[in-house]
């Protein structure tokens, strides 16, 4: 099955769990044929579907609540219960019980697209070895969060570039489109119950963000509260496309919750799921960092190595599968990390080529 079928099958799954935004999905398609870092972001179904076969003896490794998506993308900053700035994972949409493999490959893999296409400039060799670097110092000291406070201070610096501060950001959620028609009664439901006061006046704005939920709903609502503004936003959910790629052997419960809850991590406490949406603040530093956003004076390889670590955070929510997980990681040979990053990225690079020259769906 080459990709424009796997695409049509995914798409027509992910129609039965949820209501599509048919200009976001054809937005999404566009975007695939942007370059192979964009695609792969946009594909993570695809991931799972070849994966197997690419690399099965490191398919077989300790499972556990893993990330999934995971890609150097998927890291943002929040703000923690006591207000201060916390930098990890941004996303977990298609976390699910997996192979612990598959996120540090598919970290690195993204890791070598995104050198390609001239995002990072750094050896990929050297790539992989910070990452796995990262992981392996986490699993060992049973990880640490990431709080940009009297402590990583250079983290801190890239989290807080000109371009993420308030008057940009409210100048983009200005900008969202108003919802014409009715708003779903459980996202209307699960954003008020978010805002800090009951019957506050709001706007509901449509917005259009990410690439592999790139197609989903998505509303915001905005409100003037207390002499300034506040944003919630809620994005409907399906189960993990593992459930898709492997025929339904899988679980389709959504264990968002689950990894936030389990994970060893400052918690975002604006992040609920509610029925089958994800609700979360929207706000001026708390959110995903792109690449184009990162100073060019970081230093990318303490950056892939926290990456790292952040990995280990969340693998070490799952504590029965940490001495196997350890115990496998020995028996690996020094490179495979690589090794396997790159027979990734030639797939995926491959596909990329496919859906280009055929126009997409």
């Amino acid at each position: 099955m080459n990709i424009v079928k796997a695409t049509r099958r995914f798409e027509r799954w992910l129609g039965q769990h949820t209501s599509l935004v048919e200009p976001d999905l054809r937005l999404k398609h566009v975007r695939m044929r942007e370059g192979a870092f964009s695609f792969f972001r946009a594909t993570f179904y695809r991931w799972m579907q070849v994966w197997p076969t690419i690399c099965p003896e490191l398919a077989k490794a300790p499972r556990l609540l893993a990330v999934g998506d995971l890609h150097v993308e998927n890291f943002g900053t929040w703000r923690d219960v006591e207000g201060r700035l916390v930098w990890g994972v941004n996303d977990f949409d298609e976390c699910a019980m997996l192979a612990y493999t598959v996120d540090l490959v598919r970290l690195a893999t993204s890791a070598l697209l995104a050198i390609t296409a001239g995002h990072i400039k750094i050896r990929a060799k050297d790539a992989c070895s910070a990452i796995l670097e990262g992981y392996e110092k986490s699993i060992v000291a049973g990880g640490r969060p990431f709080v940009l406070a009297e402590q990583n201070g250079w983290l801190r610096d890239i989290a807080t570039v000109a371009s993420r501060d308030p008057v940009h950001f409210w100048q983009r959620m200005d900008n969202l489109a108003s919802v014409r028609g009715k708003i779903p009664k459980g996202a209307q439901d699960a954003l008020e119950r978010l805002l800090p006061e009951r019957g506050l006046i709001c706007r509901f704005a449509t917005r259009t963000a990410g690439l592999g939920s790139l197609g989903h709903v998505r509303l915001v609502a905005l409100v003037e509260y207390n002499g300034g503004r506040i944003a919630r936003e809620a994005k409907a959910l399906v189960p993990s496309a593992v459930c898709w790629a492997d025929g339904g052997q899988s679980s389709t419960e959504i264990n968002y919750e689950a990894i936030l809850n389990r994970a060893v991590r400052c918690p975002d406490p604006f992040v609920r799921l509610r029925d089958r949406w994800i609700v979360r603040r929207l706000a001026p530093y708390c959110s995903r960092i792109e690449l184009s956003l990162l100073p060019t004076d970081h230093d990318e390889l303490l950056l892939l190595s926290a990456m790292g670590w952040e990995t280990a955070n969340i693998h070490l929510g799952t504590p029965r599968a940490v001495k196997r997980l350890r115990k496998h990681l020995k028996g690996l040979k020094p490179n495979w990390l690589a090794m396997a990053a790159k027979d990734m990225a030639k797939a995926v690079t491959e596909d990329w080529a496919v859906w280009k020259k055929s126009g997409g769906v």
